[in-house]
């Protein structure tokens, strides 16, 4: 294989952890499978951030069960592009940043990383405040505190790092298994329709033709693809040792990788179908302001909403999942900032100079708005809308690259896409970008 020329001559995508986990050799299926699980909760966590949150559970309490039809197949295609940025970096040893950066000049890759750096910035933005929010509710800790506490989490990263790159994806399957046990407890508690849950995985034409419904659909399908997510799924992917001169070697590697990526990936599907439920069971019909964090931890407390199960543990659970939520998304970004930086624009400096300047990038505006409003939540929150515009330019410039190499035979050699993968990547691209720019034009 032509994939590795110039590799040794570019310093490896996440260098200190690239290739550092091995995998057993002859071994069973399921022993083979454990050794590659791991790299596909760090992608899933993307899925099922805080910026997620509300647009599922208002979903929900909007339009009942009708767009869980949406997550679906926003989960599908999730599914399919992370499945190619993991093949893109198992193949060819660089990541999505580093290979966009090969053919492109250097004032090209520099604006490049602008965008993708404020996509990453956007992405955090999100979960800063839903860990900050969280802090508050659970602690009682001034917002603008708890906004702190979380820019202090990066040092935590540093010491996983040393630990091994295991260490992080376990305690990142740990937040994400806290989130799923959460919201599986309260949607049990709130004895959703059943059938009517199973009839809302059926399309309907009212999507289409109701306009807020539509709004919201393409809300969900417009944001739930996450840019910095590629860039981290063609780099991790790279953590396991495998043997590129061997194409059964590489072969197997792409196989297990993507199982494990679908796996995750059904976790987070799974995660944001409850939250939708949780909204249509509790909130559907109620008129209740549903449009913050807060809101939803009182509603959960208040029986006039929700119901004789309003209970102080249920909104205990749900700051619970939020903080575990928040948590494991700033330890994902974290990566995709140091991934984008050495990848785009070449920059390398100490790990903890790195990490430090990544995350003080993304808490800047978040902390600059708590302190102008006085850590009044709602002004925070409206940075959740504004931040979809730059995940919305920055799309196109994650997808298009990475449909294009992941088709390039000569790039890619025999493991490049087969047809149908190769147009309806294309397909989904096209539609992305139409779904974003009119996102972007609502917002405007």
């Amino acid at each position: 294989m032509k994939t590795d020329q110039k590799q040794d001559n570019q310093q490896k995508s996440l260098d200190e952890v690239n290739g550092s986990i091995k995998v057993p050799k002859n071994a069973g299926f399921w022993r083979t499978l454990l050794a590659y699980t791991g790299p596909g909760s760090l992608i899933a966590v993307g899925y099922m951030d805080p910026g997620n949150w509300i647009t599922s559970i208002g979903g929900g309490a909007q339009f009942k069960y009708a767009l869980l039809s949406v997550i679906l197949l926003s989960s599908l295609i999730a599914m399919l592009l992370q499945s190619m940025a993991a093949k893109l970096g198992i193949v060819t040893g660089k990541d999505l940043a580093q290979l966009t950066r090969d053919r492109t000049s250097k004032r090209v890759g520099f604006v490049l990383w602008i965008i993708t750096e404020l996509a990453i910035m956007a992405t955090d933005v999100a979960e800063i405040i839903g860990s900050g929010i969280a802090i508050e509710l659970l602690f009682g800790i001034p917002l603008i505190v708890g906004i702190l506490i979380t820019s202090a989490d990066v040092l935590i990263l540093l010491l996983l790092m040393r630990l091994g790159f295991r260490k992080i994806e376990a305690i990142v399957a740990t937040l994400v298994a806290v989130v799923l046990f959460v919201f599986s407890y309260e949607v049990i508690l709130s004895q959703p329709n059943i059938p009517e849950v199973l009839k809302g995985y059926l399309p309907t034409y009212k999507i289409v033709t109701n306009t807020p419904m539509l709004y919201l659909a393409l809300g969900i399908v417009g944001a739930t693809i996450m840019p910095h997510d590629l860039y981290l799924g063609s780099s991790i992917s790279q953590t396991r040792r495998v043997d590129r001169s061997d194409k059964n070697s590489v072969k197997n590697t792409i196989s297990f990788t993507t199982i494990d990526s679908n796996i995750q990936l059904t976790i987070a599907f799974v995660v944001n179908c409850l939250l939708l439920v949780l909204g249509a069971a509790l909130f559907y019909g109620t008129n209740s302001s549903l449009g913050r964090f807060v809101d939803l931890f009182r509603a959960l407390n208040n029986s006039q909403v929700v119901g004789a199960i309003a209970s102080p543990v249920l909104s205990m659970l749900f700051a619970i999942a939020l903080l575990a939520s928040g948590q494991s998304s700033t330890i994902t970004g974290t990566l995709s900032g140091q991934i984008i930086m050495e990848g785009f624009i070449h920059l390398h400096m100490p790990l903890w100079i790195q990490r430090l300047l990544t995350r003080l990038i993304s808490v800047t505006p978040v902390l600059i708005f708590a302190i102008i409003y006085h850590g009044n939540e709602a002004k925070i929150e409206q940075l959740l809308t504004f931040s979809q515009v730059f995940l919305s330019i920055a799309l196109p410039f994650a997808v298009v690259p990475l449909v294009i190499f992941t088709n390039d035979e000569k790039l890619m050699g025999e493991f490049k896409n087969h047809a149908w993968v190769k147009w309806t990547s294309w397909l989904i691209t096209a539609v992305l970008i139409v779904l974003n720019i009119y996102l972007i034009l609502q917002i405007i």
